[in-house]
């Protein structure tokens, strides 16, 4: 077992430049601990005793989140932690576990103003180590939300990329079979006899059909009376395959009077032949404009995927339209969005000036603040999210309002507190709007307000303008 001694403590990292009367008063007014393999030093939420030195064995540091364990750190001999002198955390915010029999020196805390009257070199050390820490477990911390920010995407990104992908296979598989059918119906085809300016006519009024914008908006009930209409003509002039091609017309907008229209330029032995080789060929365009359809919303979630990590640019700010970012948050959280019955109300100031931004980062705020509103709105069954921009003086200000419950006042001034959260086990870590106050504040010199009621809670993100 490692004996501590002032030289030792000396010859590690974090007390090399701190006189050796120094870390013997240390020494002489810590604790020596011992725990075995198994143990809990301590659990998350219980009071901070105070700075520990590890002497010997291994110590795990770790958080749960979704009742998993995720590892901080491990400590091993010559690392210190705990409290340390001015930091304002009381109680432990991480669980530690002795991995293996471990030793301990502990001063309590009680000891820290006397350390601080009395030995500048030994504090100087301690607080150094405070500031490593924190910039460390900023960073941690950082990384962390962001890959629950994309885990929360993911599934969701998953569902919309997997829909249009499905609509492709199902209908080019369709097409296929349609296609096979063609060399039939083109037999009927060709044996028909038409003048010329029936031919012109037939092909004219089809154009004409298919060009029309004022297409009336037709509830169920009329269009399956049209729909009926449509069958009771196609079976009237003994046209095949009327079911089909009665659904098919109704939805291009085909009336009677066109059906009658075709009906005087169509010899009466060929209205089948030509009606069926029209709706073969209309039941063509449709899939292709379905298989056409669902690749460019494939393409668009691609784009939208590349916007939001920002894939094709490099880490530094540059000058950005805010509205990209937001628009692909929105398109990557479209499911969640759906899911929740969220209306969205788009309210943006086209003319609203570009920021100087990390667009990576600047798209994790809007991603935590969408979710934590669509969260506050999902146990009421629907909701409405309402995402406003605008100039105020010298910056950019975004609000993103969202009709659930409200934030009570006894929690409104925590709720930015690093670990703060409201939501229930596996839900959240409380670590979403200290990034986004990090983000706003720390990287972009902007500020993050919230004005909550019940049944109206408002962030407000300001961001400088580029001058």
């Amino acid at each position: 077992m490692q004996t501590v001694t002032a030289e030792w403590l000396q010859a590690t990292e974090v007390f090399r430049e701190v006189p050796l009367d120094q870390l013997q008063w240390m020494i002489d007014n810590s604790q020596h601990l011992s725990m075995q393999a198994g143990d809990y030093f301590f659990k998350s939420g219980e009071p901070v005793k105070g700075t520990y030195v590890v002497v010997s064995g291994r110590m795990r540091l770790y958080i749960l989140h979704n009742r998993e364990m995720e590892e901080i750190s491990v400590l091993v001999p010559g690392d210190v932690s705990g409290a340390l002198p001015f930091s304002r955390g009381i109680k432990a915010s991480v669980n530690a576990s002795v991995l293996e029999d471990t030793t301990i020196m502990l001063l309590p805390a009680d000891k820290f103003r006397e350390m601080i009257s009395r030995f500048y070199e030994l504090t100087a050390a301690l607080v150094h180590q405070m500031t490593n820490r924190v910039r460390n477990y900023t960073s941690l911390q950082q990384q962390s939300e962001k890959m629950m920010a994309l885990g929360k995407l993911s599934a969701g990104l998953a569902h919309e990329l997997n829909n249009p992908a499905a609509a492709i296979v199902r209908g080019s598989e369709s097409l296929v079979k349609h296609l096979q059918l063609e060399p039939e119906l083109f037999k009927d085809v060709i044996n028909v006899k038409m003048e010329a300016a029936d031919v012109d006519n037939i092909t004219g009024k089809l154009f004409e059909i298919l060009q029309r914008k004022d297409k009336p908006r037709l509830t169920l009930m009329q269009k399956t009376e049209m729909e009926d209409d449509l069958r009771d003509f196609l079976d009237g002039n003994k046209v095949e395959n009327s079911d089909e091609i009665a659904e098919n017309f109704m939805e291009y907008g085909f009336t009677c009077d066109d059906m009658e229209h075709f009906r005087e330029h169509i010899p009466a032995p060929y209205v089948s032949s030509v009606l069926n080789w029209i709706n073969t060929n209309l039941v063509t365009e449709r899939m292709v404009q379905d298989i056409q359809e669902a690749s460019q919303r494939i393409f668009r979630l691609i784009q939208s995927v590349k916007n939001f990590t920002h894939m094709d640019q490099g880490k530094g700010k540059e000058l950005i339209d805010i509205h990209t970012g937001i628009e692909s948050t929105l398109t990557m959280m479209q499911y969640k969005l759906k899911k929740a019955n969220i209306e969205v109300v788009e309210e943006y100031d086209p003319k609203l000036p570009r920021v100087m931004a990390l667009v990576g980062e600047l798209n994790q705020v809007w991603t935590n603040l969408i979710d934590n509103a669509v969260d506050a709105m999902e146990p009421q069954g629907k909701g409405k999210l309402i995402i406003r921009t605008g100039e105020d003086h010298q910056f950019a200000r975004i609000s993103i309002i969202d009709n659930g419950p409200g934030i009570p006042e006894d929690i409104k001034r925590s709720i930015f507190d690093p670990f703060f959260t409201t939501k229930g086990i596996g839900k959240g870590t409380g670590l979403g709007l200290d990034v986004v106050m990090r983000i706003v504040q720390g990287q972009h010199h902007g500020s993050v307000k919230v004005n909550s009621v019940p049944g109206r809670t408002e962030f407000i993100v300001c961001l400088p303008i580029a001058g």
